[in-house]
């Protein structure tokens, strides 16, 4: 597979299940919230560090460099799709402020693993 588009489409992944994993978890959001909240951030972490892993795969140099692009490009992906769904016009009516204090903070969970796991390819 072409290293842009597997790199646009784990990207993609990355995102997406967490965002089904929480439509699953709506009701928890709303009974315990601080549950919820403590679920999604390891759940993204599971996924990312799988994806991470699947993409490390195919790389054989340059290791800490291919971590940093995929964990700056995987994080720009969750982020722009969830501004679709939570800006102030969407379905979900988060503010930007609200959502980058919240949800974007979060997200700096991917390149901390990818850059992470590019440092021990390095190794």
């Amino acid at each position: 597979m072409n290293r842009v588009l597997k790199i646009i489409l784990f990207g993609f992944l990355v995102w997406v299940f967490p965002f089904l994993f929480s439509v699953a978890l709506y009701p928890l959001k709303i009974s315990i919230p601080l549950l919820f909240e403590s679920l999604m951030p390891v759940f993204i972490s599971l996924v990312a560090v799988i994806f991470a892993t699947l993409y490390f795969k195919s790389v054989n140099k340059k290791f800490i460099r291919e971590g940093m692009i995929i964990g700056l490009i995987w994080f720009s992906i969750s982020i722009l799709f969830d501004l679709v769904l939570f800006i102030p016009s969407s379905p979900m009516q988060m503010s930007f402020k609200n959502y980058m204090l919240d949800i974007s903070i979060t997200y700096l969970i991917i390149p901390i693993i990818t850059i992470g796991i590019g440092y021990m390819g390095n190794r």
